[in-house]
């Protein structure tokens, strides 16, 4: 296989990250709607902390690190925070 067959192949990977990373945010905007009509606070630590336990633990057998994983997920988490802020603004 040559270079440019792999760097193809990343490159199709990478669109199907985006799309799904996406798709995952697109739902933070619906839970955002059901956290706010709950009064329900954005952060929640505990949920963090699960979300990042599983997907360390998926990532593990994959030979993702689990500091990669952690930081990975820091940033996302971080932007649907950012999303549901933005999105519990713009409904009050």
């Amino acid at each position: 296989m040559s270079l440019n067959n792999l760097r193809q192949r990343i490159d199709a990977l990478d669109d199907e990250i985006v799309e799904r990373l996406g798709a995952r945010l697109n739902l933070v905007r619906e839970v955002a709607v059901l956290k706010q009509q709950s009064a329900t606070p954005v952060m929640q630590p505990g949920r963090v902390d699960e979300v990042k336990a599983r997907c360390r633990a998926r990532g593990a057998p994959l030979e993702l690190r689990g500091e990669f994983v952690d930081a990975l997920y820091d940033l996302i988490i971080g932007e649907a925070c950012r999303i549901e802020y933005e999105a519990m603004s713009a409904t009050e």
